[in-house]
């Protein structure tokens, strides 16, 4: 049964990504659209839009024409949104690449996508060659500059003729990110212009802006579908100043918050645990926060609390903690939690802490129970498939893939296994394939993980299913991380969560590490942790 959004549709114009992000760029000309939370270069409105076009005209004077793929290497800087619009405006196809990437898998994502041309920075330039000399493109383009090959300045100075390409947003492709996924290869996400554009325009309803001071800090990579849609396309949509961190840093990043004035944050629940429990945080006046909104990840409704609680020193309104759900494969938002005043028509009170909150206008969802293929009822845990103008086109290359993924309804299964209440509030319990059996029981990974979070002397920690190969079930095993001074044993933590679980639930094993491994949006590696645990 689909279960359809509490908010009404709202209108997804027909327009390229660039018209729509760039369209109140004449309005505004003079107002800052990015500020590099470093050194506090600006870029404004303005001059982003004639960057773009310029950006545009010189990528088509040099052969590259619609539907070519170009892909970017890079961190995050305020030249980064300049690079995807000027190459989406030519109407090529951006493939962003992880600025973790080794050259293996940079070659791997260049074959794979058919990039013509790789655009990178100095530093990243070893790698970049390395990749290229196994999977060889047309061109690379340093941004910053590098003896022999073409610069920004170079394309952003060039005399081209302005271009305007015929782009039909419903089927021309913008974007190939690279999803992780839980298994395999990483996979081209095919996504077009009106995915993103819907996107955008599903998540403006929920949220209350202040378009003269609203500051955004994107130190979420835009390599990320998360960073690329919601930091920074979104943030510039909708007249925010985006401030860019190359990386996240904690110190850098409270104290780019203070002098920036930064008034919303987008994250991932491990920048949230260093918000909770890091004593660096009180250094700083983090007054001007108003929202922070955790994805990628699931968000304990304590480490929430915790958060709101702590940052509420010297903030006049204190700061509201949310969360949103979503996935490469959908642009990337389904779900997120409404600011105050912005619930669906009937909302009978706050969503609560730990949902993801309500399902984004234009958007139906069903929860499917994996082991029948019924549809599940209020209250009742099952698949979530959702189906809606963000959905993707399917994946690159891999029709099967595709075809597992994406039913002929245009239902995408997303693996992740969820919860909605009379409401329709959606809550987030786990992934399918990371439920850990135990003695005939589903252990979740996830509620664990929360259980030991609570723990002050717990900094970090993931949790995984270890086969136990005597009896064939799966034990918790969990890995944590010390906070600075600690000397918690295992039987301390094993003792704790005994406490506070069922008896099937509770940790079996512990392993102390240095750090819990991460992409660098903030999904727990578990693949890495499974390879550990042998």
């Amino acid at each position: 049964m689909a279960l359809a959004s509490r908010y009404p549709d709202v209108e997804i114009p027909g327009v390229s990504v660039p018209q729509h992000v760039l369209a109140g760029a004449a309005e505004r000309k003079d107002s800052p659209a990015l500020v590099d939370g470093v050194s506090g270069e600006t870029i404004t409105r303005g001059e982003l839009a004639f960057y773009v076009q310029r950006l545009a005209a010189a990528l088509h004077a040099r052969g590259l024409r619609k539907g070519d793929v170009v892909a970017v290497f890079s961190p995050n800087t305020i030249w980064y949104p300049v690079v995807f619009h000027g190459i989406a405006a030519a109407g090529c196809v951006v493939s962003p690449i992880n600025s973790l990437y080794t050259p293996d898998e940079i070659a791997f994502q260049l074959e794979d996508s058919g990039a013509k041309v790789l655009i990178t920075i100095s530093v990243f330039l070893d790698r970049a060659l390395a990749a290229v000399a196994q999977q060889p493109v047309d061109e690379v383009v340093v941004l910053d500059g590098a003896e022999g090959h073409t610069s920004l300045r170079d394309l952003l100075t060039s005399d081209a003729p302005p271009v305007d390409v015929d782009i039909d947003p419903a089927t021309d492709l913008i974007t190939l990110p690279y999803s992780s996924g839980t298994t395999g290869l990483p996979k081209g996400v095919m996504l077009t212009h009106r995915n993103l554009v819907a996107n955008v325009v599903q998540c403006r309803p929920l949220f209350e802006l202040h378009e003269d001071d609203e500051r955004v800090i994107a130190v979420l990579p835009f390599f990320h579908i998360y960073g690329l849609t919601v930091l920074m396309n979104q943030g510039l949509a909708w007249g925010c100043a985006v401030v860019t961190l190359p990386r996240f840093d904690l110190e850098q990043f409270l104290r780019t918050i203070q002098d920036q004035r930064v008034t919303r944050a987008y994250v991932a629940p491990p920048i949230l645990v260093a918000l909770a429990k890091h004593p660096l945080v009180d250094q700083f006046d983090l007054s001007s926060l108003r929202t922070i909104t955790s994805g990628a990840a699931p968000l304990d409704e304590s480490l929430a609390q915790a958060v709101e609680t702590r940052l509420r020193r010297g903030a006049p309104d204190g700061v509201v903690v949310a969360q949103g759900y979503g996935m490469t494969e959908l642009s990337p938002v389904s779900h997120s939690t409404p600011e105050a005043g912005h619930e669906p028509p009937g909302a009978t009170g706050p969503v609560p802490k730990g949902t993801v909150g309500y399902a984004l206008p234009n958007t139906e969802c069903r929860l499917v129970d994996p082991a029948t293929g019924e549809d599940t009822t209020a209250g009742e845990r099952g698949e979530l498939w959702v189906r809606g103008p963000q959905v993707m086109t399917g994946y690159l290359n891999n029709p099967q893939a595709t075809a597992d993924t994406l039913d002929a309804e245009g239902w995408l299964h997303t693996g992740d296994v969820a919860v909605v209440d009379d409401e329709g509030r959606y809550t987030i319990v786990d992934r399918v394939k990371e439920l850990i059996k135990y003695k005939g029981y589903q252990v979740a990974p996830a509620e664990l993980e929360a259980v030991l979070l609570g723990h002050p002397e717990v900094a970090d920690a993931a949790v995984i299913g270890v086969l136990d190969r005597d009896c064939g079930d799966e034990l918790p095993k969990a890995f944590v991380v010390r906070s600075p001074g600690s000397a918690l044993t295992a039987d301390d933590v094993t003792a704790f969560v005994a406490e506070r679980v069922a008896p099937h639930k509770k940790v079996r094993l512990v392993e102390f590490i240095e750090a819990v491994p991460k992409s660098a949006a903030g999904k727990i590696l578990r693949k890495d942790l499974k390879q550990r645990a042998g």
